[in-house]
């Protein structure tokens, strides 16, 4: 008599094969990844690549954030000098 097999389980995809294009679809992948470690049901080698691929999407979330942030501000600062040129108060 054979032992029983294993329940498959879900594996993580690479985090190369999924590499979002966008902030909100890195932002849903992170959600993704966090309801599936919260589960408990995950593996460790499973928990170890999801772990691995969130913090490359959180990086990745965080580079986009950074880049909008930037943008904001020399916004910002563009509306300020041109404020200043035409004697508008700040």
């Amino acid at each position: 008599m054979s032992d029983p097999q294993p329940a498959p389980e879900v594996q993580a995809a690479p985090a190369d094969a999924t590499r979002p294009q966008t902030y909100e679809t890195a932002a849903a992948r992170v959600e993704e990844i966090i309801r599936r470690l919260d589960s408990g049901e995950a593996s460790l080698n499973e928990t170890l690549e999801l772990v691995g691929e969130g913090k490359a999407l959180i990086e990745l979330c965080a580079r986009e954030l950074e880049a909008v942030s930037g943008a904001l501000e020399e916004l910002r600062l563009d509306e300020l000098v041109a404020r200043l040129e035409n004697g508008t108060p700040a």
